[in-house]
């Protein structure tokens, strides 16, 4: 969630990074800094707070000058947010200096090594550590910058996108990502670095986009050397001339920001597995699982508090814990926790779910929690937030920035996280085989893909959306694992349509809301061919003989359902327990196509805010 920008050429650096950096404030207003090197000396500012107050600081203290220079707005992630812990962060030599996006999550153990060799640390990020970690390396292999950010890197477990520079070689910079975003403009004598292309597309249309495991060195006089941090391969750098307004980019071309984040779901599922979940070794490694594992094998009982959508993944989440793990599992809605007296135990354990981190009913559900002694595990996508402080430990997904108010990638990102908590803990406890555990590993690692397909039926979704744009009401059924699913896709139409909906398992049907059904009531039906499917067709049978219009999600190459429903939307298929990070894609789609229809404003719906603070 953190902005990284850097120049270097003819230019003012300074004047380009701030002004990159009030482009990229979305993805993190809690500090921010610059470092600038002209005429043989490197200066830094750095300040808590927003790139406004960066921006006082350095005129005040006279920091406006320099050819070359990064810059950085930081979502705290190690480290409250404060002056010493904010980007840049400079070796012990004071020769190198860094700017990371991610998280370094063997930090700790590097630390100690560090400290070990006589390295001291002024803050408390895993940041600092990583500049000394490339500084250890340099100095003892004597290479190169580029060849000691290498090595450093193949030796860390993490997520980053990094900017490094040696004031000891004033006309490069060298960059790497794995699991966060970064870009190059190439211009006329110059190179600019960002998060993505909106602080430079008013300079260059021309862009270098690095891909995961990618290395680059840029330097002036020359062209972008790219290598693969792994092995050290040279790769071919793909020069792409961007097309698109500042706003487009910003959007990548999509009209509505929801729309490009349900696109973005294959790569942030990707992103959130990537470098937990090992198919080809048979693991699943997550720090603040590992670390904590006896509290899991021993827990009575999971408690799951959250809200909205979240509270949405953690329905899904009970399948999971008790198929994979056989561990009792209660969800709660965090608003309905706080307020009653809840019994909680000493073994037990407390999933607290949150997109922002900042939910306050959810904040005020994890004190209830630690009061009576629970150990608390946070999931949420915004790092350094508050739940991610106040839990004992917790996993980031990793869906990168969700601007939609609507939460699409933020919810299929925790139930990845979910499910690898469930597999790992399965598989500890003995109630999954080596054999399942392999088979499960690389049906997950097929999933993107299986989006990526199931979002080719977006024409087919558009023509549904057409034939009920105008319809008042909505019902949506699923059973078991997709019985969660129905009620997310019934919160994203009234979310963003207005359209009043309503999810029920689909054997409650029969118990009050087939009363509701005439020839004007679409019902949404999740009918894969996975557990309770014949019973999901009979249901069907039930709504087509009291006229209803039946919207199907069926597994690919489905016939039953075919003929009877009035529409149908295919995903691949796949095990049982993770269908709904299929069948979700679809319904998020629905939602959006009658949503923009209707002409209403998709990525910021009335009355809803994007992180609810407040009760």
């Amino acid at each position: 969630m953190c902005g990284i920008v850097g120049y270097i050429g003819p230019k003012n650096a300074y004047e380009v990074v701030l002004k990159g950096l009030q482009r990229l404030e979305y993805r993190g207003y809690d500090s921010a800094g610059i470092a600038l090197y002209n005429n043989d000396e490197l200066k830094i500012c750095k300040t808590k707070g927003k790139v406004s107050e960066l921006l006082s600081k350095c005129e005040s203290e006279k920091i406006t000058n320099g050819h070359i220079g990064i810059g950085h707005t930081r979502w705290a992630t190690h480290g409250e947010p404060n002056d010493v812990n904010s980007h840049p962060h400079v070796s012990n030599s004071g020769d190198l200096v860094i700017i990371h996006n991610g998280i370094i999550e063997n930090y700790e153990s590097l630390k100690k090594e560090l400290t070990n060799r006589g390295y001291t640390f002024e803050s408390d990020t895993d940041t600092e550590v990583l500049i000394n970690l490339i500084e250890d390396v340099k100095n003892k292999e004597n290479v190169k910058l580029g060849k000691a950010v290498q090595v450093a890197l193949n030796q860390v477990v993490g997520a980053y996108a990094i900017s490094v520079f040696d004031r000891n070689k004033p006309n490069e910079i060298v960059v790497a990502r794995l699991g966060s975003p970064l870009a190059i403009g190439v211009g006329e004598d110059e190179y600019f670095i960002a998060s993505d292309a909106s602080p430079f597309i008013e300079f260059t249309n021309k862009s270098i986009y690095l891909e995961d495991g990618e290395m680059a060195v840029v330097r002036l006089g020359r062209k972008v050397k790219v290598r693969e941090i792994k092995n050290d391969k040279l790769v071919k750098p793909y020069v792409q001339e961007l097309q698109l307004s500042l706003d487009q980019i910003e959007k990548a071309g999509y009209d509505h920001f929801m729309l490009k984040e349900i696109y973005e779901q294959p790569e942030a599922i990707k992103d959130t597995y990537r470098g937990r979940m090992l198919p080809e070794k048979g693991l699943i490694r997550m720090s603040g699982i590992d670390d904590n594992i006896e509290k899991f094998l021993n827990a009575k009982r999971i408690i799951v508090i959250a809200c909205g959508t979240s509270w949405h993944a953690g329905l899904v989440s009970e399948y999971l814990f008790e198929d994979f793990a056989r561990i009792p599992v209660e969800v709660e809605y965090a608003s309905e926790f706080r307020y009653r007296n809840p019994i909680i135990n000493e073994d037990d354990v407390v999933i607290a779910i949150s997109q922002s981190g900042e939910t306050a009913d959810t904040m005020a559900a994890i004190k209830i929690a630690k009061e009576k002694g629970a150990f608390v595990f946070g999931v949420c996508n915004v790092v350094g937030s508050s739940i991610s402080r106040e839990t004992h430990a917790g996993a980031y997904t990793h869906a990168g920035p969700e601007i939609g108010v609507a939460s699409t990638k933020a919810f299929t990102t925790q139930i990845t996280i979910l499910t690898l908590i469930a597999l790992k803990l399965g598989k500890q406890k003995g109630e999954i085989s080596n054999s399942q555990f392999h088979a499960y590993l690389n049906e997950l690692n097929t999933i993107p893909e299986k989006i990526e397909r199931t979002l080719e039926t977006n024409e087919e979704v558009i023509k549904v959306a057409e034939a009920y744009k105008n319809a008042k009401n909505c019902l949506y059924l699923g059973r078991g694992h997709n019985f969660p699913v129905a009620l997310e896709g019934a919160l994203k139409l009234k979310e963003i349509s207005y359209i009043h909906a309503e999810g029920y398992p689909a054997a409650e049907m029969k118990h009050g809301p087939i009363a509701l059904i005439d020839e004007m009531m679409p019902v949404v039906v999740i009918a894969t061919k996975k557990g309770h499917y014949e019973k999901v067709v009979s249901n069907i049978q039930e709504i087509k003989s009291r006229k209803g219009k039946i919207i199907a999600v069926v597994t690919e190459g489905d016939t039953s359902v075919k003929q009877m429903a009035d529409h149908i939307l295919e995903v691949p298929d796949t095990i049982e327990e993770f269908t709904p990070l299929l069948t979700t894609i679809p319904l998020q789609l629905l939602s959006y196509h009658i949503a923009v229809m209707l002409d209403k404003n998709v990525d910021q719906p009335r009355n809803l805010a994007k992180s609810v603070t407040v009760e």
